[in-house]
C-alpha cells in the first residue's frame, strides 16, 4: 500500500505532531542530494533463467540494508512508505504483487515502525506468454523506489535494476535454489480458518483460530488494512485450547473495517496470513482477573442448571424427586439427603475438572468431556446409561445391581450421594448453554480459580434436589404418590435411550462401524442378562443377578476391540522431489499430500479420508506410494515445490499414476476417491 507518509527525524519526536510531521518532510528533501550511494543495496535475481513458455518464474528483489539503516514492510507503520515497483516487461508478460517476508517492529519516540534491519528479499511472480518460443530473450526492466531510514534520518532512494532471461526448459538454476528456499521460508504461510475481530470500547479483539499443539512465542500482528489498529498500542495475546487472542487499541477516530488483513507472526521470522471478519472473541483471559472468574463462575452455575433438562440427566433428577415425595421423610432427612447429592455431583465435576487442568499442564490439548475421546470410556457410559434406561423401562430393579448402581438405588445419604455421582458423570456427554465459554474460561484460570467454576458447574447442576431438600414449599408442590408414577417412569426411559443411542454414535465416530457394531452387540448383552435379572427377581429366585457374571467375561473381551481406532496408519515417506523423481522411474504410482498441524482442513481430511482403513488396503494392494510433506515450520523446499503448482498454501494434493502426469485432487478427499485412484488411476 504506497502512502505519501513522510519520514521521521528523531530529534524532532518531541514536537507537535503537525511540526513534527512538516519538519520531518522538509528534511528529508534536505538529505537527499547529500547522498552519494544507496543505503540499502538493491539487485534482481531469478530462480530459473531459462523460464518455460507458459509458465511462471519467480524473482526477488534483494534488499541489503547497510548497518543502521532499515527499509519497510507493505504497510509501514506510522511513519515511512512502501517500496514502488515500475516493470517494464515484453509483450504478454505480466507481473504479479510483491510477497514480503515477515518484518519486525521498530518504535522511535512512539511512532511504529514495521521494517527490515538486515538483508531481506522480495518475490515477485513473472508470468511467460504460452505463446514464446524457445530461445527468445526476454528483457526484464524494473524502476524501484524506496525508503531507507535510520532512528534518525530517511533518505529517499530509488533503483533501475535489469535482468535477462531466455525462455527455455524452465528448471531452477542449481546455483540459486538455496537462496529462494530460504527467502520463501521467510515469508508467512496462508492459514485455511477463518478468524474473527470485536470491536468494543476502543479496544480491538483478534481470535485466530490456532492449534494448542502450534507453539506461539512472540506472538504480533501485523495489520495489512489500514487504520484498523492503533500500530503503537501494546498488544496483548492469550491463549485457550485452539483459540489465540490479541487485544489492541483501535485507531482512535477509525471506522470500523469490514474486514481486517495481517500477518500473525509466531516465531522468529514464522508467520501467518489471516483475514478476520466480524464476529464475537471473547476477552483475552491471560491476566485472571476478578471479572473473568465472577464471569465463568457464573456461566458455569446457569449451564449446570439447564444441565439438568438434558436427555441424560433429567431421568435421574426426577426419579430422585419423587422418590423424595414418595417417602414423605422429615425435613431434616430431606436436606441431609440434598446436601449428599450435592456433594456427590460436585465431587466428580471438580476431579474432571481437576484432572482435565493437570492433562492441560502436561502439553495435553484436552478440554471438557476429554474422557469421550477415548473409546473405553464411551463403552461404559453406553452400557452404564444403557442399563438406567433398561431399569427405567421396567425390565428389572436396581436392588439386584452390584457396584454404583446399588450404591445409588440405597436409600438415606449414601443413595443420593451416590445418584449426585452417577447424575455428574452421566452429564458429561452432554453440553448445555452457557457451559462452553464458562469452561473455555476456566481453562485459563488459576488452578485454584479454575476448580472453583468446576465445582459452581456441580453446583449448578445439583441446584434443584438442593432447593427441593432446603424448600418445603417446593416438596409440597410436587405430586402425590400414584399408579401414575410407573408410567413416568416409563416415559422417562425414552430421553435415557436416546443418550444411549447418541453415545453409539460417538463411539462410531472414534472407532468406526466396527467398534459401534461391537459396543452394540456389548449393550445387547447386557440387555439379555438384566432382563434375565428381572426375570429371576419376578420370581424371587436367590441370588437373581447371577447372570451378569458371564456377561461381564464376554464384555471384556468386546470392549477391548471396540476400542480399537477406526484410522489405519498409511505408510509413507517423508516428502523430496528427489524420492518422487525416482518412485516415478520405477513406474510406482505415488499419493503426494502436503499438510500442516495448524491446517484444520488437512487434519478433517486425514482423519476422515486418508487414514482409513480401506484406504490402506487399496494402497497396499496397488503398491501406491505415499509421500508425506510437513509445511508447519514453512520448508522451504515444500514452499517452492508448491509455487511451481501455482498454489500458495495448504492442503495440497497429488497423484501420479504409473508413467503419467499428475493429477490434482480436490481440498475436501473421501475414502472412495483414494480407493479409485489406487485402482483405477482415475478420480
Amino acid at each position: 500500500m504506497a502512502r505519501g507518509k513522510s519520514c521521521y527525524v528523531a530529534a524532532m519526536i518531541r514536537s507537535a505532531p503537525l511540526l513534527r510531521l512538516l519538519l520531518a518532510f522538509l528534511g528529508l528533501f534536505a538529505l537527499a542530494p547529500a547522498q552519494a550511494a544507496n543505503h540499502i543495496a538493491a539487485s534482481l535475481v531469478a530462480e530459473a533463467s531459462q523460464p518455460a513458455p507458459g509458465s511462471k518464474v519467480t524473482l526477488a528483489i534483494v534488499m541489503q540494508p547497510q548497518p543502521g539503516w532499515h527499509g519497510y514492510w507493505k504497510n509501514p507503520g506510522d511513519a515511512g512508505q512502501e517500496m514502488s515497483a515500475d516493470w517494464v516487461l515484453p509483450a504478454g508478460m505480466k507481473a504479479g504483487s510483491i510477497a514480503y517476508p515477515v518484518p519486525q517492529t521498530l518504535i522511535v519516540s512512539g511512532l511504529m515502525n514495521y521494517v527490515y534491519d538486515r538483508d531481506y528479499a522480495q518475490l515477485v511472480d513473472l508470468t511467460i506468454p504460452a505463446g514464446v518460443a524457445a530461445g527468445t530473450k526476454l528483457p526484464i526492466r524494473v524502476r524501484l523506489n524506496w525508503l531507507a531510514c535510520t532512528d534518525r534520518i530517511c533518505v529517499p532512494e530509488k533503483g533501475e535494476l535489469a535482468l535477462d532471461l531466455v525462455a527455455g526448459s524452465g528448471a531452477a538454476d542449481a546455483g540459486r535454489r538455496g537462496d529462494f528456499d530460504r527467502w520463501r521460508a521467510a515469508l508467512p504461510r496462508p492459514l485455511d480458518a477463518q478468524a474473527l475481530f470485536q470491536i468494543e470500547d476502543g479496544a480491538v479483539r483478534i481470535g485466530v483460530p490456532l492449534p494448542a499443539s502450534i507453539a506461539a512465542d512472540g506472538a504480533y500482528f501485523f495489520p495489512l488494512t489500514d487504520g484498523a489498529i492503533d500500530y503503537a498500542a501494546p498488544q496483548a495475546v492469550s491463549r485457550s485450547g485452539d483459540m489465540l487472542t490479541i487485544e489492541t487499541r483501535g485507531k482512535e477516530g477509525g471506522v470500523a473495517p469490514q474486514r481486517i488483513d495481517g500477518v500473525l507472526k509466531i516465531g522468529d521470522g514464522s508467520g501467518l496470513t489471516i483475514a478476520a471478519t466480524p464476529g464475537v472473541v471473547a476477552p483475552g483471559t491471560s491476566g485472571g482477573g476478578a471479572g473473568t472468574f465472577l464471569l465463568a463462575l457464573g456461566g458455569a452455575l446457569l449451564g449446570g442448571l439447564l444441565l439438568n433438562v438434558m436427555p441424560c440427566v433429567f431421568p435421574i433428577l426426577s426419579l430422585k424427586a419423587l422418590s423424595l415425595a414418595k417417602t414423605g421423610g422429615a425435613e431434616r432427612t430431606a436436606r441431609t439427603e440434598a446436601i449428599a447429592y450435592t456433594a456427590g455431583v460436585m465431587l466428580v465435576c471438580v476431579g474432571l475438572g481437576g484432572l482435565l487442568l493437570a492433562l492441560r499442564a502436561g502439553g495435553g490439548a484436552a478440554g471438557w468431556a476429554f474422557q469421550l475421546q477415548d473409546p473405553r470410556v464411551i463403552v461404559v457410559l453406553l452400557l452404564l446409561v444403557s442399563a438406567i434406561a433398561l431399569n427405567l423401562a421396567g425390565l428389572f430393579e436396581l436392588p439386584a445391581m452390584s457396584g454404583g448402581g446399588a450404591l445409588a438405588a440405597s436409600g438415606g445419604t449414601a443413595g443420593a450421594f451416590w445418584t449426585g455421582a452417577l447424575a455428574a458423570f452421566v452429564a458429561t456427554p452432554c453440553t448445555g448453554p452457557f457451559m462452553g465459554a464458562a469452561l473455555g474460561a476456566a481453562l485459563v484460570l488459576p488452578p485454584a480459580a479454575a476448580l472453583a467454576v468446576f465445582a459452581g458447574l456441580g453446583l449448578g447442576l445439583a441446584l434443584p434436589f438442593l432447593l427441593l431438600g432446603f424448600v418445603p414449599a417446593l416438596r409440597r408442590r410436587l405430586p402425590r404418590p400414584g399408579a401414575w408414577m410407573g408410567r413416568f417412569r416409563r416415559i422417562l426411559s425414552l430421553p435415557m435411550f436416546a443418550t444411549a443411542l447418541g453415545l453409539a454414535w460417538i463411539l462410531g465416530r472414534l472407532a468406526g462401524v466396527d467398534g459401534m457394531t461391537l459396543g452394540l452387540g456389548a449393550a445387547l448383552i447386557v440387555a439379555i442378562a438384566l432382563w434375565w435379572v428381572g426375570q429371576r427377581q419376578a420370581r424371587g429366585v436367590g441370588r437373581a443377578w447371577w447372570p451378569l457374571a458371564p456377561a461381564v467375561a464376554l464384555l471384556g473381551a468386546m470392549g477391548l476391540v471396540a476400542a480399537q481406532p477406526a484410522g489405519a496408519e498409511l505408510p509413507s515417506e517423508q516428502f523430496s522431489e528427489a524420492r518422487l523423481a525416482a518412485l516415478q522411474s520405477e513406474k510406482r504410482p505415488v499419493f503426494v499430500y502436503f499438510t500442516a498441524d495448524w491446517c484444520l482442513t488437512c487434519k478433517v481430511n486425514e482423519k476422515a479420508a486418508i487414514e482409513r482403513s480401506e484406504v490402506a488396503e487399496a494402497f497396499g494392494a496397488n503398491k501406491v506410494a505415499v509421500l508425506v510433506g510437513d509445511w508447519t515450520k514453512g520448508d522451504a523446499t515444500i514452499s517452492r515445490f508448491l509455487a511451481e503448482h501455482g498454489r500458495s498454501g495448504v492442503p495440497f494434493y497429488l497423484f501420479y499414476p504409473p508413467g503419467g502426469k499428475a493429477q490434482e485432487l480436490p481440498q475436501i478427499l473421501t475414502p472412495g476417491m483414494l480407493v479409485a485412484l489406487a485402482g483405477t488411476g482415475r478420480t
